[in-house]
């Protein structure tokens, strides 16, 4: 069984510039993503697509490979995660003869994860004979949609404690850390999430948080810089 981790790293971010290679913890951000692929006892390969030659060189001295570099038209603010993997693929199929059985997506912008996490994931697509997975952690919070005439998403007369909530109504949000395809099945459905046997990879709370702000990037730098996840 091969398994390939793809790692997509656009040049023009524009919340934080030159984000996946900007210092935090020590490293650039993609570096963590990077390192923890490599150290996977089930990733055969390391892929980063990029558009960014900078971006490129960086990868390169962590250890991935970047054997292209993904066309523009592929790099816009529009572009879909899914256009890059397939095009990976693609790429990989036509120029490397190489055809991975599972696709494993990792997002640099989620940089903690634990030592065996990427290989506990993987393991569970395995056992469970996944067409997909996905990083998720539980989700507390109390939603309420429709500001101009609000409707609560839970019972808010019975508000329920968190230690009473029973686990078939506890509620998963997706933290885009880990996904891992079928690879044929990714590229039919052109989704990471696909097929019909989807499974749910538990990731912790500090695994789950994603850059999108600088807010985000002090978080997340601070459980870096603690040790966080990533050394328990």
């Amino acid at each position: 069984m091969q398994t390939l981790a793809i790692i997509p790293a656009r040049g023009g971010s524009k919340g934080i510039p030159n984000k996946n290679i900007k210092l935090i913890g020590g490293k650039p951000l993609i570096a963590w993503s990077i390192e923890q692929a490599l150290a996977s006892s089930f990733v055969d390969r390391v892929v980063v697509t990029t558009d960014s030659e900078e971006i490129s060189i960086i990868a390169k001295d962590y250890g991935a490979e970047v054997p292209f570099i993904r066309p523009s038209s592929l790099a816009l603010d529009t572009s879909t995660t899914e256009s890059a993997m397939l095009h990976c693929l693609e790429w990989l199929e036509e120029f490397d003869n190489y055809q991975p059985d599972a696709t494993v997506l990792l997002q640099p912008t989620s940089p903690v994860r634990s030592k065996n996490s990427i290989d506990n994931a993987i393991e569970l697509y395995f056992q469970n004979k996944c067409d997909s997975v996905l990083s998720v952690c539980e989700f507390w919070h109390f939603l309420w949609r429709n500001n101009k005439a609000p409707v609560a998403e839970y019972d808010y007369r019975n508000r329920p404690r968190r230690q009473d909530i029973q686990d078939k109504d506890i509620r998963y949000k997706e933290n885009g850390s880990i996904y891992i395809s079928k690879t044929n099945l990714l590229k039919k459905d052109m989704n990471r999430l696909c097929g019909n046997n989807i499974g749910l990879y538990l990731m912790t709370e500090s695994e789950s948080y994603e850059i999108d702000s600088y807010i985000d990037w002090m978080v997340v730098e601070s459980i870096l810089v603690s040790g966080g996840t990533y050394e328990n």
